[in-house]
């Protein structure tokens, strides 16, 4: 682990020196990939001084032992000596984790799709329940919400919704969510009290920028029709609906909730650019096979991850057996306990495949 450390050090000498090079300011996009790496370099650094600051202190408080005379004295060292051994098992715990190979994705914002699936009409009511669970998380993260694509009923549920997250650790936070959300409630139109159940499906999807994934425009068919479904008085009266099929792959993304042509077309090519980039980046993961696979799931959407017991007010999450009696508080956005629990589970496993 020491030459690992002495790496990381040169490394971010490296980088400091080049961040105060005028040339390479004047690339911001070069720029701003070695400020990225800088950034998530910082607190490794800090702890690897810390580590060996301990190290030396060990050390010394060693010799001292070795060469007190004095009872007292020599005891005042062993006790000290003991509680620098403790600082040193934790320091090296810490650099452990944060030697953990970072996912390069988790700082990225995402576009979420989520989509009723067994269920009718209540499964499309619980696709909105968790759209609205997701913009309170994002109201407390201070994250911003952009809809981008939905399917509404008429009862206030959604068919379909596709929205863009945009903040901090966006990605990070909610890669975790990729699934099937299963729900036992009695839904408000049953007389008879039965509980019934209903799934939905989550994606999240890394947000590729441009530079991420190059787009063929040969590659593209693109057909407009007018919109449908609820909305104003204009909806259906122009041709501002957009359905962008990707040629090689067979993607198709269809747009309509804006009544601009043009938007509608952007919006498209926000969805279909993530979802060729999130295909390229699961393509690429399989060849090299991961040693580690995570212990919260492989984000495979048709994977059952968590069930919504509203009579019990109980969340299960089923990939690391978290059972919180909570559910009306994290219907409201209070998911931190569970994203937290998740992404412990993920670098346990890490140090796991790395010892």
């Amino acid at each position: 682990m020491i030459e690992k450390l002495d790496e990381i050090e040169a490394r971010y000498k490296e980088l400091e020196t080049q961040i105060a090079d005028p040339d390479i300011m004047k690339d911001m996009k070069r720029y701003k990939k070695i400020a990225q790496e800088h950034s998530h370099l910082i607190e490794i650094v800090e702890e690897i001084v810390n580590y060996r600051r301990i190290s030396t202190e060990i050390e010394d408080a060693r010799m001292l032992i070795d060469s007190e005379t004095d009872a007292e004295m020599k005891e005042m060292a062993q006790e000290e000596l003991k509680g620098l051994e403790n600082s040193f098992e934790e320091c090296e715990a810490n650099l452990k984790t944060l030697l953990i190979p970072k996912d390069p994705m988790d700082s990225k914002n995402i576009i979420m799709e989520i989509r009723a699936g067994t269920g009718g009409d209540e499964a499309a009511l619980f696709a909105a329940d968790l759209f609205r669970m997701y913009s309170r998380l994002a109201e407390h993260r201070k994250w911003k919400i952009e809809i981008l694509s939905s399917n509404e009923i008429n009862l206030g549920g959604f068919k379909e919704i596709v929205f863009s997250m945009s903040g901090k650790s966006v990605y990070g936070d909610l890669k975790y969510e990729s699934g099937v959300h299963r729900v036992q409630r009695v839904p408000s139109t049953e007389s008879g009290g039965r509980v019934h159940t209903s799934a939905v499906t989550v994606a999240v999807l890394p947000e590729a920028e441009e530079t991420d994934i190059d787009i063929k425009t040969e590659d593209l068919k693109i057909d407009v029709f007018r919109s449908s479904g609820p909305g104003g008085q204009s909806v259906n009266t122009t041709d501002s609906a957009v359905r962008i099929t990707h040629l090689p792959t067979g993607v198709v993304v269809t747009c309509q909730d804006e009544k601009s042509q043009i938007k509608n077309k952007a919006k498209a090519l926000r969805v279909l650019r993530s979802r060729l980039y999130e295909a390229e980046a699961a393509r690429i993961a399989k060849e090299r096979s991961d040693a580690r696979k995570s212990q919260v799931g492989s984000g495979d959407r048709s994977e059952r991850i968590r069930t919504y017991n509203f009579p019990q007010n109980r969340l299960t999450d089923h990939r690391i057996n978290l059972t919180l009696y909570k559910l009306d508080s994290i219907i409201e956005g209070a998911m931190d306990e569970t994203i937290e629990a998740l992404k412990l589970s993920d670098r346990e496993a890490a140090l796991k495949a790395n010892q």
